[in-house]
């Protein structure tokens, strides 16, 4: 099978952590040793960037520095662990990628759409080949991300309405790229969305 770079989306608490280590065990016992990566973190550098992004006060940060630090990781794990990777003949899986940011900042954040996805071209410029977008309902959603504790709750913290707009966010993501993004139905038990994630797997690759 060749390179692969895929990505799992979703809003915080959807469940799409959990589903991207299902899947990977999937690729395994199909003889397949994925590389399992995450954002913002990645790489050395990016995760020290993390700390500075998912702890601390809501509003540490304006839209407009979270956009260049997040850029900066991705930039970083780019760099470093998803090209060397793919350049080894090795699928990629990522919990995050640029679809965050594109949500994040450039919608639910601020109206940064334009200047996300101009950022993007110049200082990344790679995307995905496939997005599992793992949609749940917000509500549940925030229950969940606050429930774990994990000290890195800077985004729940934001609030329901903030999680409904990311919902839509994501929702759009999906109509603007479609044949790259894939919608998930992430309610159920988690080994029938894995299923479902699966099922997609197989109709885009095999």
């Amino acid at each position: 099978m060749p390179s692969q770079f895929i990505s799992f989306e979703g809003i915080d608490g959807s469940g799409k952590s959990t589903q991207m280590t299902l899947f990977a065990e999937h690729l395994k016992k199909i003889g397949e040793d994925p590389v399992l990566s995450r954002e913002p973190g990645g790489s050395i550098g990016a995760e020290e960037i993390r700390k500075l992004l998912v702890e601390g006060d809501p509003d540490r940060w304006s839209p407009y520095t979270e956009m260049l630090l997040f850029t900066a990781a991705r930039r970083d794990h780019l760099e470093r662990t998803i090209l060397p990777n793919l350049k080894s003949g090795k699928i990629v899986v990522t919990d995050r990628f640029a679809d965050s940011t594109r949500v994040y900042q450039g919608v639910a954040r601020k109206d940064l759409e334009k200047t996300v996805n101009t950022l993007h071209d110049l200082m990344i410029n790679q995307d995905p080949n496939l997005t599992f977008i793992i949609d749940i309902d917000p509500e549940i959603a925030l229950t969940r991300g606050l429930a774990r504790k994990s000290g890195e709750d800077r985004f729940e913290e934001f609030g329901l309405e903030f999680q409904k707009n990311l919902r839509i966010g994501f929702q759009k993501l999906c109509k603007t790229h479609p044949g790259r993004c894939i919608l998930i139905n992430g309610h159920g038990s988690t080994l029938s969305v894995a299923q479902r994630v699966w099922s997609a797997y197989e109709a885009h690759f095999i």
